[in-house]
């Protein structure tokens, strides 16, 4: 499966008075994770969204295993773990310094700008998926 990694640096105004990164931040977070994987396969939100298609999340699944600290700097990893009909599902992997600290899954379904009713993933994408499982 391929994957990507980003690194994001920990801001003071993401942390709450325990000094933890707020939990409500780790779904922007996984938003930037997600943009970037797909346009490192040659793939953009702003081209799909021209296209007249978008991709609100249906589903968000995070678990904690440890916190993030102002100023430490996570890396997600972002996999792109499959495409079907009108979903396609991420799974994430957040660390600090090699050490584990969260999982999280996303499935989000491609829908018409038009309509907003689920429609078929674009060939794009499904040629991304068999890219992937070669």
């Amino acid at each position: 499966m391929a994957s990507s990694q980003i690194e994001i640096r920990i801001r003071y105004g993401e942390t709450d008075q325990m000094g933890f990164c707020y939990y409500g931040n780790y779904a922007q977070f996984l938003e930037v994770a997600r943009v970037e994987t797909l346009r490192e396969k040659g793939i953009s939100y702003k081209e799909l969204e021209e296209k007249g298609i978008l991709l609100p999340v249906r589903n968000f699944s995070i678990k904690y295993i440890a916190p993030a600290k102002y100023d430490d700097v996570i890396q997600i990893k972002t996999e792109i773990s499959d495409i079907k009909n009108s979903q396609i599902i991420f799974k994430y992997s957040i660390y600090i310094k090699q050490k584990l600290i969260a999982t999280a899954d996303t499935e989000l379904v491609f829908v018409s700008k038009e309509n907003f009713r689920p429609i078929k993933a674009p060939d794009d994408f499904k040629s991304l998926m068999d890219h992937i499982n070669e």
